[in-house]
């Protein structure tokens, strides 16, 4: 049995190691096409940072894994595959011949259609190698706009100001973080930030990108409402697209990313799909999203793998939105359906002056949804509680009452023997 998977990121690895303990005896080929060891972009803010080096954001930093494992860990472009034949096609002309297939090719950052976004001095934060350009302009009082407040935005934003750059954020939506939090929680994000001395400028687009007038040297960043912003450094950060491209001819059925049923099989019974890439079921809505976080790509790589060395039976239940998002020291969560459902009931205390905030959503007797801010110690157990579907009982009203009792509902209800609380 040849297992071949495309990308080299913490779905395609856990899928790998997966399949060698799942089938010892089988040929397992992994092809990334970045030249570096595989590595986790969330670690990429680290390293700006100077809190890590390159080695840091290895996925797997012992050497020689891959070779102890037997994993043949390839350099490589795939620009085609051809499922009635079962190749993929790479870069070069070679073409290499698999049975069963992994696509775990991720994705990659949104380029808006502005004017003068190829200049010198615009980057994207997505790449090592991005890293490496970034870290390189990086130097107090270099004056660094970032384009975009959303999840990836933020983690970059600390990052970024760590250097004592002079930072300015520019984002379109009337809110940092939209995707991830209400108005309230991302007004507080937006208050720590700006109390550490960022520059932030909501509700505004970016236009064009000109260079500075006279013998400046630098970029005139232009919104739309005629303001224009000084800068020696630009970093985007405008979201991202699944890697789907090459898949065109294929036949493989796509929309958002490559649509997949609860094994995270494609519509060819030989070709699966995890991570970034895969169009999988959302554990809170029922409906089929892309996931574009780490803790789902690893669930789906670990799945993916299982399901092709054991003949699909590994049911996938869905995957929990989750953000956990460290902005500056401060640290913010949302778990689930965080917006609320229809018709349900909610709670929400909030302490400005301390930076806390915790919001609790219901679908009935179950927690659906939570948003906590400076509430560490509540992560996993709000993750736990909205994954276990569990009753919450006369925990229910508890909690509305006083939402910060959320770890004595947790012990009580996940009790084996718990009551009043029940599995639901």
């Amino acid at each position: 049995m040849h297992y071949v998977i495309i990308g080299a990121g913490p779905a395609g690895i856990t899928a790998a190691e997966t399949l060698r303990k799942q089938d010892p005896g089988a040929e397992i080929t992994v092809l990334g096409d970045e030249p570096e060891p595989p590595y986790a972009r969330m670690a990429l803010p680290y390293y700006l940072s100077g809190q890590i080096d390159a080695a840091g954001t290895w996925l797997r930093k012992n050497a020689g894994h891959f070779e102890s494992l037997s994993i043949d860990l390839l350099q490589e472009q795939v620009v085609k595959v051809v499922p009635e034949r079962q190749v993929v096609q790479l870069h070069g002309g070679q073409q290499i011949r698999y049975d069963k297939l992994l696509i775990a090719t991720g994705s990659r950052p949104v380029k808006p259609p502005i004017q003068g976004i190829d200049m010198p001095g615009i980057q994207h934060c997505w790449t090592l190698q991005d890293g490496r350009n970034i870290a390189e302009a990086l130097r107090p009082g270099v004056k660094v706009v970032l384009m975009g407040a959303g999840f990836i935005g933020c983690i970059v934003l600390e990052a970024l100001h760590k250097s004592g750059a002079s930072l300015t954020v520019v984002e379109m939506a009337a809110r940092m973080v939209p995707r991830m939090m209400n108005d309230t929680a991302a007004g507080m994000i937006r208050q720590w930030c700006l109390d550490k001395g960022v520059t932030i400028h909501l509700g505004a687009r970016i236009e064009a990108f000109q260079e500075n007038s006279g013998n400046a040297p630098g970029i005139a960043v232009q919104l739309n409402d005629s303001r224009s912003i000084e800068a020696d450094l630009v970093v985007v950060a405008a979201g991202v697209r699944a890697n789907i491209e090459f898949l065109d001819q294929s036949g493989i059925a796509t929309d958002q990313g490559i649509l997949v049923n609860r094994h995270l099989q494609s519509s060819d019974e030989n070709i699966y799909a995890a991570g970034d890439v895969a169009q999988g079921l959302d554990f809170s809505t029922g409906e089929y999203t892309v996931q574009a976080i780490q803790p789902t790509a690893v669930d789906h790589g670990l799945l993916a793998a299982r399901n092709m060395a054991g003949g699909n039976q590994a049911i996938h239940q869905g995957s929990v939105n989750m953000n956990v998002l460290d902005t500056m020291g401060l640290i913010a969560c949302s778990f689930g359906l965080w917006m609320g459902a229809d018709g349900g009931d909610f709670v929400e205390r909030h302490d400005p002056g301390r930076y806390r905030y915790i919001n609790l959503q219901f679908d009935g007797e179950h927690l659906v949804g939570a948003t906590a801010i400076g509430l560490t110690e509540h992560v996993g157990v709000l993750r736990g509680l909205i994954q276990s579907r569990i009753a919450l009982g006369p925990w229910k009203q508890r909690l509305l009452k006083d939402p910060g009792r959320i770890m004595e509902a947790y012990l009580e209800c996940t009790q084996p023997l718990a009551m009043p609380c029940k599995s639901g």
